[in-house]
């Protein structure tokens, strides 16, 4: 036990009288074993209640603090036996909770006096208040008992905390050995576990392995079973075998023989494959010698051709007289194709003496073919097949169609309105006898790529008649240039050029060309064409074997109408398009006489650039071309003069002569 202050009695005293505070109690709750210590704080307390009157209103107070430790109380187990029972000690997992104070409350008398007179075996009486030095006496006799009683209790408290550290020893031990023992219960019972699962695994391996042997003896049965029958199979198939080896003796037999046919059919075909090559060779041979042949035909027939072909008389237009126009007979009779057109033209301005019309005056003309009104598209064509051919062998091939107004030049060379294929015009014809004719020189190793493209030449600007979207009607973008330098090839810039292999291509680009084109009423036709367009089909073929090339274009021109100024006019406000449009049209077909004339007469200089026509056609009006006119004329009678014009300009061109035809071969 433990004071809270140490100071003197007296100074006590007068801390007291000075506070005046009541007295406090406190509890102890100090665990004692036994009947050692019986009483409580509220006995002790009780037994310093007479101190307590006796100092009543002196109100000093002394405190004492008394520590012990917060712990379970220790419960002792009964013996039997001779065993002792270990204490059994709660597990504690957590810390020891520390000594809490205990705290006494002691009144002390302010003023000394004597001891009271003890009468032997009796407490004291209670001192008068004056006496204040005996009871401080007395509470210093009180407080020496009471420090006897705390050292007393000290060794009390000493011996029970070393039988609680013992204790606590003890159950450490004992909580250990539990802990040992309850792993091994763990294991043990862990184990006993794996035993009873080890223990159905094998009762279900031992019942798998029964099953499988039911089905070993199940499958050994079928096997033995098996293997009888295959005994016999055996047997059988000894007996197939030694058939089998007498046929195969046969048969190496009949293989001898073959072998020896196999060595001659080799042979023989060795022989076949030189005869083919060397057939082969012939076959170009005579295919060159063709094309030879061909072209020499076409020379004979001249590289300038002029045909000439009048249309019939459509449903409305006044029926001619019979003596206007006449077609004579060709040279070998009346069952050779014409080539000779005489035109009758009677003039109101001459007379004679008696005052009687003059006899109308007769022109005469010859071409190289003629076609009447009512020649047939395909006669036409057939006419002309021998030259496309002549562009597929490499010679640059033009053809024209030149005339009036509604003489009939676009039915000639694109076709009439429709899909009838009787009325089909010379372009899509040509292809098609193209396409066909190639795909025949497939067979002999030629291999041929056609490339298409369409323009017109309006008022000498260049347009494209492919163009789509747009680009459509931009006829200033497109030009005239060389290929590439040092190339005699031209070409369009901003043109589209279309690779074909089929008719409906070309059936679709003709469409196209049908919808751009630049067309115009006039006082010959309700849409006459005003410009000059210009089919291209550049022709490249390769012989891969032999390593062959040749190359050529294809021209089809549909000419602009070739009538004068005066009656070709439109009254109108677009007089003055229609004048200017006349002029360009007549100025270009007059450098194309020029051209023609110029290289008829080897002439250094050859006008190509004085239009965009010629200057687009230079590479197939040259000496290494092969150029046709179509001459088309009106059988009207009020067209006489226009006609007559047509015929004259197409003479000039049937007269002239151009050079031997060279092929575009590398």
């Amino acid at each position: 036990i433990s004071l809270s202050q140490q100071r003197p009695p007296l100074m006590e005293v007068k801390g007291n009288l000075e506070l005046k505070t009541p007295l406090v109690k406190a509890s102890s709750r100090l665990p004692l074993p036994g009947s050692r210590l019986k009483r409580g704080p509220d006995q002790m307390e009780d037994a310093l209640e007479p101190a307590k009157k006796r100092t009543r209103g002196l109100g000093a107070v002394t405190k004492v603090n008394i520590t012990r430790p917060r712990g379970p109380p220790l419960r002792t187990a009964p013996q039997t036996h001779g065993q002792t029972a270990a204490q059994k000690v709660p597990k504690k997992t957590g810390p020891r909770s520390t000594a809490r104070p205990l705290t006494f409350v002691f009144s002390v008398p302010m003023l000394p006096s004597a001891a009271p007179p003890m009468v032997a075996g009796k407490k004291p009486g209670k001192r008068p208040a004056w006496d204040l030095k005996g009871q401080l006496y007395d509470l210093n006799e009180e407080l020496k008992r009471y420090r006897e009683k705390n050292q007393a209790l000290d060794r009390d408290n000493q011996q029970l905390q070393e039988q609680l550290k013992e204790a606590q020893q003890q159950a450490k031990t004992l909580g250990t050995e539990c802990s040992t023992l309850e792993e091994e219960l763990t294991r043990v019972r862990t184990q006993a576990e794996q035993g009873q699962q080890e223990l159905g695994h094998l009762r279900a391996h031992v019942s798998e392995i029964e099953e499988q042997l039911s089905t070993k003896e199940e499958l050994l049965q079928e096997l033995q079973k098996e293997q009888l029958e295959l005994q016999e199979e055996r047997r059988a198939l000894a007996t197939r075998l030694e058939e089998q080896e007498r046929r195969q003796q046969a048969l190496e037999a009949a293989l001898s023989s073959s072998q020896a046919e196999v060595v001659c059919l080799r042979q023989e075909t060795a022989s076949q494959a030189t005869l083919l090559a060397e057939r082969g060779d012939q076959l170009h041979g005579l295919e060159m010698e063709r094309r030879r042949l061909h072209n020499q035909l076409q020379e004979l027939k001249g590289n300038i051709r002029v045909f000439c072909r009048v249309r019939p008389v459509l449903a409305g237009e006044p029926v001619p007289s019979s003596g206007f126009l006449l077609f004579p007979p060709g040279p070998a009779g009346p069952s050779d194709p014409p080539t000779c057109l005489s035109l009758s033209r009677s003039d109101d301005r001459r007379a004679t003496l008696s005052g009687a019309p003059a006899p109308p005056t007769r022109h005469d003309f010859s071409f190289d073919r003629v076609f009447p009104p009512g020649s047939r598209q395909d006669e036409v064509f057939e006419e002309i097949s021998m030259l496309v051919q002549s562009a597929l062998d490499g010679y640059p091939v033009c053809i024209f169609a030149y005339g009036q107004t509604g003489s009939g030049k676009t039915f000639t060379m694109e076709g009439g309105p429709g899909e009838d294929p009787q009325l089909e015009g010379l372009i899509p014809r040509a292809l098609r006898h193209l396409f066909s004719v190639a795909q025949e020189m497939n067979g002999q190793g030629w291999t041929y790529s056609f490339v298409a493209s369409y323009v017109e030449i309006y008022n000498e600007t260049v347009r494209d008649l492919l163009a789509t979207g747009t680009r459509k009607g931009q006829g200033g973008e497109c030009e005239i240039r060389r290929a590439g330098p040092g190339s005699e090839e031209l070409t369009v810039t901003n043109a589209r050029y279309v690779p074909v292999s089929c008719e409906k291509e070309v059936e679709a680009l003709l469409h196209l060309a049908r919808q751009n084109r630049a067309v115009a009423r006039t006082a010959q036709n309700e849409r006459s064409s005003r410009s000059h367009s210009v089919f291209q089909l550049q022709i490249s073929g390769e012989h891969a074997a032999r390593g062959l090339q040749c190359g050529a274009p294809l021209n089809l021109v549909d000419l602009a109408g070739s009538e004068r100024l005066d009656p070709g006019l439109a009254l109108g406000p677009g007089e003055r398009d229609r004048l200017r449009e006349t002029q360009a049209i007549n100025s270009s077909l007059s450098t194309l006489g020029l051209v023609i004339m110029a290289l008829s007469n080897k002439e250094s200089h050859v006008p190509y650039r004085n239009s965009k026509l010629t200057y687009l056609l230079q590479n197939s009006l040259g000496g290494s071309a092969k150029m046709l006119m179509f001459v088309n004329i009106s059988p009207l009678e009020e067209n006489v003069s226009e006609s007559l014009n047509s015929l004259r300009f197409a003479s000039k061109v049937n007269q002239c002569v151009i050079g031997t035809a060279r092929a575009n071969k590398k």
